[in-house]
């Protein structure tokens, strides 16, 4: 189905159709509504496109773009529609645009990606990526834990089955953008969905999103807001802005659009006694660069600093100089324990 909205030459203004190329390329562009439009494109101006459908002229806004591309290549939506998906050239997780739908729908498709997370002492939220069961939720949720669950959700008729998946396995951390990646060690007759990770591109103030996670230990809570902001600072990280509800307990779910692709990890949300609907998420290029780079924040459960901050060298206890330095004085006398060991005598 294409877009279909006209627009008539007359209303563009003689002087544009004066200025009309020869040579209008065919393109292929798909629209942030899911749509699509093919036509010659005919000039380009700094807040719209021009396109010839052939019976007449259409202007469309740059902000409503979402790709272009030739007929027959990738990205246009001869041979990979608006709707498809792909793999990352890594092949560890899937990218793509998607269709819209109405949230219900959405949270039906892609809610069994959504997991619970639970250690000892607290729980969490988090998604899985792919069919092997690799999942990401917020380094803080696992953090200095050992033993690590997961509980998955199935769409059985009259509701949800829970399914719970002991002895998950820490593989990466990356404490400075609180992610982490967790293997599930999945039993053969266990296929969940995962989630499909979107892109930033088309992410603006005002674009509507849902949250899915477990807020104060409530399994597969839904909430929906807008996106408040898209740059905000936090302490030298960027992060999404939204209104939609984020509570403990959300920490490390998935912040989706309206077309059902992951923008976003969600990571804290104010305090109700300081302010409401204020929530904040990892922007999902953080998460790309922490998968596509997951060796480099390996964990090693036999090395301390593994995925942390390595220590700062130990400081002396005695003052004066280290043994064997020379002052910068050349007339002062060495120290006590200088000259006692320049002197071949033992330390005091």
């Amino acid at each position: 189905m294409h877009w279909r909205r006209t627009v008539t030459a007359a209303a563009l203004g003689l002087s544009m159709l004066t200025a009309l190329p020869a040579g209008a390329a065919v393109e292929v562009i798909d629209l942030k509504d899911g749509q699509q439009v093919t036509g010659d494109v005919v000039t380009e101006k700094s807040g719209a496109i021009y396109v010839d459908l052939g019976f007449d002229l259409l202007r469309i806004p740059r902000d409503q773009i979402v790709r272009r591309g030739k007929p027959g290549t990738a990205g246009s939506g001869t041979t990979a529609p608006s709707h498809a998906v792909e793999s990352d050239p890594s092949g560890f997780f899937i990218t793509g645009s998607l269709k819209p739908a109405p949230v219900k729908e959405l949270v039906q498709k892609y809610g069994e990606a959504v997991i619970s997370i639970e250690t000892p002492s607290g729980k969490g939220s988090g998604f899985l990526i792919n069919n092997d069961g690799y999942a990401i939720t917020n380094d803080h949720v696992i953090q200095g834990e050992t033993r690590i669950s997961a509980i998955l959700y199935q769409n059985v008729p009259g509701g949800l089955a829970r399914r719970r998946i002991e002895d998950v396995e820490i593989l990466a951390l990356n404490p400075f953008f609180d992610l982490a990646l967790l293997k599930l060690p999945l039993p053969k007759d266990l296929k969940p969905s995962h989630v499909v990770l979107g892109t930033l591109d088309d992410v603006n103030a005002g674009e509507g999103v849902f949250a899915v996670g477990n807020p104060l230990g409530l399994e597969r809570s839904v909430s929906q807001g807008i996106v408040s902001n898209r740059n905000r600072n936090l302490e030298g990280q960027i992060y999404l802005q939204t209104d939609a509800a984020i509570n403990p307990g959300n920490s490390g779910g998935p912040l989706f659009n309206l077309r059902g692709e992951v923008i976003g990890v969600t990571s804290r949300g104010a305090r109700k006694d300081i302010a409401e609907s204020l929530g904040f998420a990892i922007p999902v290029n953080y998460v790309k660069d922490f998968l596509r780079n997951r060796e480099a924040f390996s964990f090693d459960k036999e090395n301390p600093n593994t995925g942390y901050r390595y220590l700062d060298p130990p400081r002396r206890i005695r003052p004066g100089l280290p043994p064997g330095a020379r002052s910068a004085n050349p007339g002062s006398k060495p120290d006590k324990e200088t000259a006692s060991q320049t002197n071949g005598s033992p330390k005091p």
